[in-house]
């Protein structure tokens, strides 16, 4: 069959047409209806909900708490961040990619073991504990900063690594100093991807959820944890469904930030290959590395060994009890174990990662293949970005609000979790998909067109390797992230389908020493299967480039 044959344009139009009707029924009608219903009273048009905001004095404190730990929480990270990605760019040390490793780790967990592992340095009996920081800004801050300084780290270090460095050179040369030297020809060069990673940080820490929720106290609601408490405890679904209209407004303008600011101007300086010219130590540069891997050491590797260690604590001692207290259901109080919590878990993962990879390959291949780049290719490629731009919280609120009409009644169903994950992982899948694809050579496909080989022959022998090494990353990274998805299940997990972050979040919320230690030792059980599951796409992203 010709790669432009009617009948292959036809098919490919057929499961495009099947993705998009896919997204438009379980994102776009769900936050549609929340924006109708903020908005709209019987048809008619209602601001009484939006004015609300601004009359309401708890919901103003709510929402200017939102901004202040979401500016500081970004500071921080570009505070620290910016020398990180200087240290870990630009200079040669052994150990320099497990160091990257590590403080990449926090970012790949799910928030709900970020939170516990502060939880455990800060809470009571913990290191920290004496401080009574548990339940204050200053928690939320360190945490979101741990949580978002690999993004500053990663975004801004990878620009540093390429640019050409002769102009500095010669800026020294002619007299000027390291400090001017840095502000007049360095930061300009990496001024896009410090105003990119900053708008990023701003809009996880904006919309962050379970980090709020976990370590938060009296008087650090956010606009995410508000939406929770007016639908589940006050059943106020107006107010949340304006705080959810606050919310779009704040993350579009930022994603709009972003795109006008955060591009490089027609002036960008010359790229050279990554990890060229790394720099030798020297007594400064040793300073500034020790410096930086001091506060890795303090900032991620503090919190995850804490968690360890806690979760092997006992009141006699190191010991087991709490993992053996896993497998047993009257010790925890829950209405499943956190093994049967963490078995819930990974299905709904691997049924998430089924959904997410051939929606995220149907738009990539889309996207990518010349005969398919339509403009509704395009346009679908755009919207199924949009999940990264919209609150977890107010998907699972839309989900209450549209799916309770037969034959889309699906509130009380099992799959309305795996299909909320997969809706939150499929950008991912998209956008590890469209490169890999995209990088495909056409001249390979000439040449054994060339060579005699069918149509058929020529897909299986060039097309499909490289879209079997796209499944293999994208169902890696859907599987991880929908094992630790937290804001749209927080609202339509059921007691027989809690999973492993929800069965943590409860624990930690109730009194008593065995529910606190069974919690440690579940973010140490999570934290492990993700981190395997990271291993083993490393190993195969090795293996695909070998």
């Amino acid at each position: 069959m010709d790669r432009h044959s009617p009948a292959l344009t036809l098919l490919r139009r057929a499961l495009l047409s099947a993705a998009a009707f896919f997204f438009a029924v379980f994102f776009l009608w769900p936050i549609s209806t929340v924006i109708t219903r903020g908005v709209f009273v019987d048809g008619t048009l209602d601001l009484s909900p939006l004015t609300k905001l601004l009359s309401n004095s708890g919901l103003r404190r709510v929402i200017v708490f939102t901004f202040l730990q979401a500016s500081v929480s970004t500071l921080g990270a570009l505070v620290l961040g910016i020398p990180g990605a200087y240290a870990f760019s630009r200079l040669a040390f052994r150990g320099r990619a497990a160091v990257l490793a590590l403080l990449t780790l926090p970012f790949v967990l799910p928030t709900v073991v970020v939170g516990s592992a502060f939880v455990a340095l800060l809470g009571e009996n913990g290191p920290l504990g004496g401080l009574h920081l548990n339940g204050s800004l200053a928690a939320i801050v360190l945490a979101q900063i741990c949580f978002n300084y690999a993004v500053v780290v990663r975004s801004v270090g990878s620009q540093w690594a390429h640019i050409d460095h002769s102009a500095a050179q010669a800026s020294r040369t002619l007299g000027a100093g390291p400090a001017r030297t840095w502000l007049r020809v360095t930061l300009p060069s990496i001024k896009p991807s410090i105003v990119s990673s900053a708008l990023i940080v701003f809009l996880f820490c904006f919309t962050s959820f379970g980090l709020i929720l976990i370590l938060g106290g009296p008087g650090t609601a956010t606009i995410e944890t508000e939406i929770y408490r007016a639908t589940m405890q006050s059943l106020d679904l107006r107010t949340a469904a304006a705080l959810s209209i606050l919310q779009i407004l704040v993350v579009g303008g930022v994603i709009l930030s972003g795109m006008r600011f955060g591009r490089v101007d027609g002036r960008s300086p010359r790229w050279r290959p990554s990890g060229s010219g790394l720099l030798k130590l020297n007594s400064k540069r040793s300073l500034v590395l020790t410096a930086n891997l001091f506060i890795v050491a303090m900032l991620v590797g503090a919190p995850l060994g804490v968690l360890v260690v806690r979760s092997f604590t006992t009141s006699s001692g190191l010991g087991l009890n709490w993992y053996r207290s896993l497998g047993q259901l009257g010790s925890t109080g829950l209405a499943e174990t956190p093994l049967k919590a963490l078995s819930n878990s990974l299905t709904f993962a691997a049924v998430a990662t089924f959904i997410a990879v051939p929606l995220g390959l149907i738009i990539a291949l889309a996207v990518t293949v010349k005969s398919g780049q339509t403009r509704s290719a395009r346009v679908m490629e755009r919207a199924v970005m949009l999940p990264l731009g919209v609150s977890a919280v107010t998907l699972g609120l839309g989900y209450l609000l549209t799916l309770d009409t037969p034959p889309l009644d699906l509130r009380t169903s099992w799959w309305l979790i795996p299909i909320a994950q997969a809706i939150v992982a499929t950008p991912f899948v998209v956008r590890i998909a469209v490169p890999i694809i995209a990088s495909t050579d056409q001249r390979l496909r000439d040449a054994a067109a060339l060579l005699g080989a069918r149509p058929s022959r020529v897909w299986r022998s060039v097309d499909l390797p490289v879209i079997r090494s796209a499944v293999a990353t994208g169902a890696g990274f859907a599987f991880a992230i929908s094992l630790g998805e937290f804001g749209a299940t927080a609202f339509i997990v059921r007691p027989e389908t809690t999973t492993l972050p929800i069965a943590i979040y409860r624990l930690l919320g109730r009194p008593g020493e065995t529910n606190f230690g069974a919690a440690m030792a579940s973010a140490v059980l999570l934290m492990s299967v993700t981190a395997a599951i990271l291993i083993l796409l490393d190993r195969d992203s090795l293996g695909s480039r070998s």
